[in-house]
């Protein structure tokens, strides 16, 4: 019987006409051909990068932002762009990209370097060697091309924060070790102040350039929608109000283009399953309930059990603002009934600030006058994922 009825779903689903063209379009590995609102970083990029041609070592770069804020599409055109032109034109030159977080190549500078190596086509084993080693087998690969690699490190600050900034000084450091090649490193980064976390001497060996991206505001959004709505949807399936509603909403809390595009997909899926031939408001504010809740609830299950353990007691305080000492007292005693191990106050402060960092809590420190000053937790989740949030952790804990 489950059989037939699935059998009958999914043949329900083909013959069905999809609102959709190209979904894709909506999807953040998506590389528009033009990247709107972005024309005067682009230049300003290719700039920096353009001696390559010439076979000369360009900068270092470093490129800032929030998240969609069109750091890494940007780049990686125009990495394509310079690849093409150098092939055209004779010129040597070799571009690895490497996502530090879905990539999941550098939990250790081993990994990295041993990622980096078989790229330009050494054989290295994923484990069993010095690192040292392995960083020179990745160098004499490098000199062997005899040409100019550009490394492109995606969210760099996550690779520091897992193996020290020892790996950005030995990369910057490697092209007054070549004799035939050369190396220049691009980081991308969503930390505004990551350079002032690395040590000195690190810093002062990139000799980088520095490039923000800001945030897009909301005629810029709308731009960057209507354009991928015409690829993604059919004529006229995406009302006009739902593509300005959907930018007004993303620019006024985060100007995220990616976060405004999966709104306006999921918003098309809703519409899609509903059999609805358009898209409109009230596909969009049903979207908005569930990408929170997707967001809201994965970040906490994807959390380590200590955090989740100190996230539980907030959210057993009931409180509208609770201090430090309310949530370890609430949290030690939570331990000794489930059998988790018992952290420091100061540890469990951490995790607090991490909550926080996360948006999933507020922490907040205020004065008490001749008292000094404390601070002050309170959650910061929304209401349509409260509850499955607490029924997930109850589990758990068993309570």
């Amino acid at each position: 019987m489950i059989q037939k009825t699935l059998d009958n779903l999914f043949e329900e689903f083909l013959t069905k006409e999809s609102i959709f063209t190209c979904k894709g379009a909506l999807q953040a590995k998506y590389q528009p051909k033009n990247l709107l609102h972005r024309e005067e970083l682009v230049k300003e990029l290719a700039s920096i990068l353009a001696p390559t041609l010439r076979d000369e070592l360009p900068s270092n770069i470093f490129i800032y932002g929030k998240t969609g804020t069109g750091k890494t599409s940007v780049i990686r055109w125009i990495a394509d762009q310079l690849s093409s032109k150098a092939g055209s034109i004779d010129v040597r030159l070799k571009i690895i990209y490497v996502n530090i977080k879905l990539d999941r190549v550098a939990d250790t500078e081993y990994r990295l370097f041993a990622y980096l190596g078989e790229q330009l086509g050494a054989t290295i084993p994923t484990t069993g060697l010095p690192t040292s080693h392995v960083f020179d087998v990745f160098k004499r690969e490098v000199d062997a091309k005899d040409s100019t690699i550009i490394v492109i490190l995606d969210e760099v600050d996550r690779l520091i924060s897992k193996t020290g900034d020892e790996v950005l000084y030995n990369l910057t450091r490697m092209t007054g070790d070549l004799k035939h090649s050369k190396v220049c490193i691009i980081g991308i980064t969503n930390d505004l102040k990551f350079l002032d976390t690395l040590d000195p001497r690190v810093r002062s060996s990139l000799s980088e350039e520095e490039i923000l991206f800001p945030p897009y505001n909301a005629l810029q959004l709308r731009d960057i929608l209507a354009r991928r709505a015409e690829i993604a949807f059919k004529s006229g399936v995406v009302d006009q109000a739902v593509v300005r509603k959907c930018a007004a909403r993303a620019a006024r809390e985060h100007g995220d283009a990616r976060k405004a595009l999966d709104l306006l997909r999921v918003a098309g899926e809703i519409a899609e399953r509903a059999g609805d031939t358009k898209v409109v408001e009230k596909h969009l504010d049903i979207a908005e309930d569930r990408i929170d809740f997707d967001r809201v609830l994965e970040t906490v299950k994807s959390q380590p059990r200590q955090s989740k353990a100190v996230l539980f007691s907030i959210m057993r305080l009931n409180g509208e603002e609770v201090t430090t000492g309310d949530v370890y007292d609430t949290y030690r005693h939570m331990c000794m009934n489930s059998g988790l191990s018992v952290l420091t106050q100061r540890r469990v402060s951490d995790l607090i600030s991490e909550l926080d960092m996360l948006g999933i809590v507020s922490a907040k420190k205020k004065s008490l006058g001749r008292y000094g000053r404390t601070r002050f937790i309170s959650l910061h989740l929304p209401s349509v994922v409260h509850g499955n949030i607490h029924e997930v952790l109850s589990s758990e804990f068993g309570m």
